[in-house]
């Protein structure tokens, strides 16, 4: 990845590519919330489930290929890949960070 990116994403775009589940849950904080497709994931119990249930059985793999800074919050944009219904797709990633950990991620399209 050729993007400078907080450690925390960094880690979780790196282990989304090999679709690395353990790697893809460490970087939340244990009370993080994910924002997607109108659902809310509340706790890395939440997002572990949601990776497990939605994105491993479609290889759903987000490759960033812009990052800018919005009041704090770290946005990415770039296509999402995998087998699924009109793969590839162009979603925006908007992280909030806390204390070295991902509090929030909110995926749109």
């Amino acid at each position: 990845m050729s993007l400078k990116l907080a450690k925390p994403i960094a880690n979780f775009i790196d282990a989304n590519a090999r679709l690395d589940i353990e790697g893809m849950t460490t970087p939340f904080s244990p009370d993080a919330v994910l924002l997607d497709n109108g659902k809310t994931f509340e706790g890395q119990a939440a997002i572990r489930r949601l990776f497990d249930e939605e994105v491993l059985p479609v290889k759903a793999i987000f490759t960033p290929e812009t990052a800018t800074d919005d009041n704090g919050d770290i946005v990415l944009e770039g296509p999402g890949h995998g087998n699924f219904p009109g793969s590839p797709i162009r979603f925006t990633y908007r992280f909030t960070l806390a204390e070295n950990a991902i509090k929030t991620l909110k995926i749109s399209v």
